[in-house]
């Protein structure tokens, strides 16, 4: 077994993984917020935030979709030896990885049932930048509205729409990670008065 399949994990698992664990979830309860992750350190071309996303969400009970680059050697025997993780197709997957353009076409994944809303996909988005600037977010978690660099506007405005069903994304850049769960307005920030009330809470 290569070094690299069983290097890059979590050297103290207890405690990294409760500590990107709450990262994580603050970063969902509080959408647009930029927040720092650290813990591991993923074969190429995941990022430590993604790697460490993957390491803090997955088991041998969810299934992973790695797209495009990430679906390669290394990346897949990482996440089995540290995860226990199945690869899945796009439309079986509860988890997914790669860039937005490899994750696209977004209408491949699973958005969930009236009965059980909670049976969908989450998209980890790997970002060239991540920032709080660019669109306009509204919605819960956030006071009054907060702004993000997102990949496109369109996508996410169709994904609101099916709420209560949908996608929720985890965008990761680096060592940093934000969120945009399904229940989350995201608008084009390009007038006078969006763009100032679009400033991070």
């Amino acid at each position: 077994m290569q070094a690299e399949t069983l290097s890059g994990g979590f050297a103290d698992p207890a405690i990294q993984s409760a500590q990107a664990f709450r990262g994580v979830m603050e970063a969902m309860a509080r959408p647009g917020t930029v927040r720092s992750i650290s813990g591991a350190t993923p074969p190429a071309p995941l990022s430590g935030a993604a790697g460490t996303v993957l390491l803090t969400l997955c088991d041998p009970d969810t299934p992973v979709y790695l797209a495009g680059e990430a679906d390669c050697d290394a990346v897949r025997g990482w996440l089995a030896f540290h995860t226990g993780a199945p690869l899945a197709g796009p439309s079986h997957c509860m988890f997914a990885v790669g860039t937005w353009d490899q994750l696209n076409p977004l209408s491949v994944y699973k958005i969930g049932t009236p009965e059980y809303p909670d049976r969908s996909a989450t998209l980890i988005v790997e970002c060239t930048e991540l920032t709080g600037s660019g669109a306009c977010l509204k919605g819960p978690g956030i006071k009054t509205s907060s702004a993000l660099s997102v990949p496109e506007v369109q996508a996410f405005q169709h994904n609101t729409a099916l709420f209560p069903l949908g996608l929720d994304f985890i965008l990761t850049c680096g060592n940093t990670v934000a969120a945009l769960p399904r229940s989350t307005r995201v608008s084009e920030a390009d007038g006078a008065t969006e763009v100032s009330s679009c400033t991070l809470p």
